[in-house]
């Protein structure tokens, strides 16, 4: 492999020239792995394997939902990070923009979850300026799930991480939804999907109203109102803090693109929701 004259003034390294058959083509790990090993994470090696005990004292995500509507797909997740029996964090981000028309949310092992999605992005984005063009959405869900599988040593150890990826397919102009297994396995969902420890009881509220022909506003509310009642049930799902001013992430995927909920919208939603079961309970009194 020959290399070029000269340094990038970033990292003070030579531009690579690869030779025939040395191309890592559009994929960001392959050049990482051929330019600067010692830069990535080895999660097939002896310290993979070690990783050992404790990992019942590192902080994990809980419940994160995707739901279907007639133009594209809603995501959400609570802001809970919990250590064991305590709360690790009360307003961790489970939710990002994979890239402009797909998002990706992360329940498990919060730190291998963060790096992971970090990866995923940064991925999808060199993808983009290699070829000159997105990946589709079936090889984005592809990818992540290559990238899962590469985590599987260290979940063998306890450090799971089982994202949640949904996004809209521009080409069959449809949202869709993709959950995983820990070994990396993809399966795609045609209505909703929740991942964590509070999903079950998400679900269910999920399952007794939606409809394929939902629209965006009653899907956003059945989002907020869905991860309200696992909160309800599973202590370690946050649920709203109106005292520090935590509320859910909420995004919407469509034809338009990601766009994530600013922070007051979802307040208010929470808020009507909070009087309409305070004037129920009131009423089921008299």
């Amino acid at each position: 492999m020959a290399v070029a004259e000269g340094g990038d003034a970033m990292t003070d390294r030579p531009l690579p020239w690869f030779g025939a058959g040395q191309d890592p083509g559009p994929s960001f790990s392959e050049l990482l792995a051929r330019t600067m090993p010692e830069a990535r994470r080895d999660t097939h090696g002896p310290e993979a394997a070690s990783v050992g005990g404790g990992h019942e004292h590192v902080p994990h995500g809980t419940t994160i939902i995707a739901i279907h509507y007639a133009e594209g797909v809603v995501m959400a997740g609570d802001r809970r990070a919990t250590s064991g029996l305590q709360i690790a964090g009360r307003r961790m981000e489970k939710l990002q923009a994979a890239d402009s028309h797909s998002g990706v949310a992360i329940a498990g092992a919060a730190g291998p979850a963060m790096e992971l999605v970090r990866l995923f992005q940064t991925e999808l984005e060199h993808y983009e300026k290699i070829e000159g063009m997105p990946l589709s959405l079936d090889g984005k869900a592809n990818h992540l799930a290559r990238l899962i599988r590469g985590n599987l040593p260290a979940a063998m150890q306890g450090f799971v991480v089982v994202p949640l990826f949904a996004g809209y397919d521009i080409r069959h102009q449809k949202g869709r939804i993709f959950q995983y297994d820990v070994t990396g396995g993809r399966y795609e969902e045609i209505d909703f999907h929740a991942t964590g420890s509070g999903s079950i009881h998400a679900r269910n509220w999920i399952k007794a109203t939606w409809r394929p022909d939902l629209p965006r506003e009653e899907a956003v509310e059945l989002a907020i109102n869905a991860l309200f009642n696992a909160a309800d049930e599973d202590a370690a799902t946050g649920g709203p803090d109106i005292v520090r001013g935590i509320y859910p992430q909420v995004a919407t995927i469509d034809a338009s693109g990601f766009s994530m909920l600013e922070d007051h919208e979802v307040e208010e939603r929470t808020r009507a929701l909070l009087e309409r079961l305070q004037s129920h309970a009131t009423g089921g009194e008299d």
